[in-house]
């Protein structure tokens, strides 16, 4: 009997709902080939991603021939890295591969630029053997908490096809939780990782800033204003742990990288009993949606069922969530403001010629940007220091923090392309369009280790996510908490929904 027919190939079906740490175990005792498994791959996105748009760029081709390449590796028996053969996907945004396009979020001038470079996050994603099948939608330059833009249109929830699956990494979210890809890139600068996964039902992490190296240029600084990550989201906190072996660890080109010396797999087989937990129900002050503190109370008690000691705790935030809105805003303009200049540079003047393909919302915090002083940015800085100095406070007495990831349902998707946000008011409280209902960018103005867990289903239908936030450096605190509440509140079953919706 041949190999072939000895090994017990899955059906299309059950493969989608396979992790990653699975799949890559699978082709390594070889029940099943890269090639078969990215074959299946790609026939799910081409059924499914059609009514979803979670991916805006394809590479069947290459992937196939990396595919070839890795079953080759196995048959010759080389050292083989911890997602061999493992299908995946990188962000339309800041992370390349040479001669793909990169529009930066869906900007119709930026169609047809490739930049010829590979992202660390796609660099170390394939040096650990996993295999790149393309480009996931994002809205323009990552700026926004839903998934939109004028080139590409909205990322559509796998739960209800009206709803936006939420951003920057909304398509990244959308096709692992409909079972497109067992787990996918995503970047945080502001809780990129973290809204999506919260709308969509799926994990998304965010190690410690460090951790992971960020090659930024032109200036190998300007990741840290506000922290910018790149990280996952998966459908298992296994998942994520293995990914991040793959992705940690210092870099020359990242200066501010660092090693860590614990073990993240390790972590999800750990206890959470004795644990203390500060719950707070709204991040110090934001507006949260009743339904989605329902579902967060319930989901933090759980928590202390699996024998952790969970409190109340208050956030003194040293001003209101919408003049912190705003301050976020403006750090991450200078980041921007180099973008551009370097567009602009190679041929697309975005701020003059193709301003009109620009959201007027992002154009308000550029034209800001370009008008700031050195004074301005050094009391913006202070401002944060006194929002580090707040959540600081709460880990004097608590080794984790578990807030609502987000104040808010999914919201639907705007007629036109490009315009869906957020809400301007939850609960008669008026907050930013663009991030004001995300209890997440906070975290990104200090650098601790943060993650949204799905917590449970609002009626029956609509995905809410539990943030929890961890110390300086203490990763594993935050994966060993999420694994818990995977054990006694499993969330894979909720993806049913997602199969059985309609494919138009």
């Amino acid at each position: 009997m041949t190999e072939t027919t000895e090994r017990a190939t899955l059906p299309g079906a059950e493969l989608a709902r396979v992790s990653a740490t699975q799949l890559a175990q699978r082709i390594r005792e070889r029940e099943l080939s890269a090639v078969e498994a990215l074959e299946a791959v790609i026939a799910r996105i081409d059924e499914r991603n059609p009514s979803l748009n979670a991916l805006v760029y394809l590479a069947f081709d290459e992937a196939r021939e990396r595919a070839q390449a890795a079953d080759a590796a196995l048959a010759a028996g080389e050292a083989l890295g911890p997602l061999h053969g493992v299908p995946t996907a990188i962000k339309d945004l800041f992370d390349f591969k040479p001669g793909w396009p990169a529009t930066l979020g869906g900007i119709p001038a930026l169609r047809d630029h490739v930049i010829d470079a590979r992202g660390m996050w796609a660099e170390r994603m394939e040096a650990a053997g996993a295999i790149v099948v393309g480009k996931t939608n994002s809205p323009v330059m990552g700026f926004r908490g839903t998934c939109d833009n004028p080139l590409f249109g909205p990322t559509r929830n796998p739960f209800d096809l009206t709803r936006n699956s939420g951003g920057s990494s909304g398509g990244a979210a959308a096709a692992v939780a409909d079972g497109l890809l067992s787990f996918a890139e995503g970047t945080d600068a502001g809780g990129s990782i973290r809204i999506p996964a919260a709308w969509c039902n799926v994990y998304g992490f965010k190690q410690s800033f460090g951790r992971a190296p960020l090659a930024v240029r032109p200036n190998a600084f300007g990741g840290v204003s506000p922290f910018i990550f790149e990280g996952f989201v998966t459908r298992t906190v296994a998942d994520a742990a293995l990914a991040l072996t793959a992705l940690s660890g210092p870099d020359p080109r990242d200066p501010l990288s660092f090693a860590f010396h614990d073990d993240p797999i390790a972590a999800v087989r750990r206890s959470v009993r004795g644990m203390r937990i500060g719950y707070s129900p709204d991040m110090g002050g934001f507006p949260v949606d009743p339904a989605v503190a329902a579902v967060v109370d319930e989901a933090v008690q759980a928590l202390a069922a699996a024998g952790a000691h969970v409190e109340p705790v208050e956030i003194r935030l040293p001003c209101d969530q919408r003049e912190l809105s705003d301050l976020w805003s403006r750090l991450l303009t200078p980041l921007n403001l180099d973008a551009l200049q370097g567009l602009e540079a190679a041929g697309y003047d975005l701020l003059g010629e193709h301003r009109d393909q620009l959201p007027p919302q992002y154009l308000r915090w550029m034209d800001e940007g370009l008008r700031a002083t050195e004074r301005d940015v050094a009391r913006d800085q202070q401002l944060r220091t006194r929002v580090l100095e707040a959540i600081q406070a709460v880990f004097d007495d608590h080794d984790l923090l578990v807030t609502p990831t987000l104040g808010c349902l999914p919201v639907p998707n705007a007629e036109v392309a490009g315009e869906t946000v957020g809400p301007s008011e939850i609960e008669g409280v008026a907050v930013d369009e663009l991030i004001g209902w995300c209890l997440t960018y906070p975290i990104n103005f200090t650098g601790h280790p943060a993650a949204s867990v799905p917590a449970g289903l609002a009626d029956g239908r609509y995905p809410v996510g539990m943030q929890i936030v961890g110390r300086l450096g203490a990763d594993v605190d935050v994966l060993a908490a999420s694994a818990a509440l995977e054990r006694v509140r499993p969330w894979a079953g909720a993806y049913a929904l997602c199969d059985e919706r309609a494919l138009s």
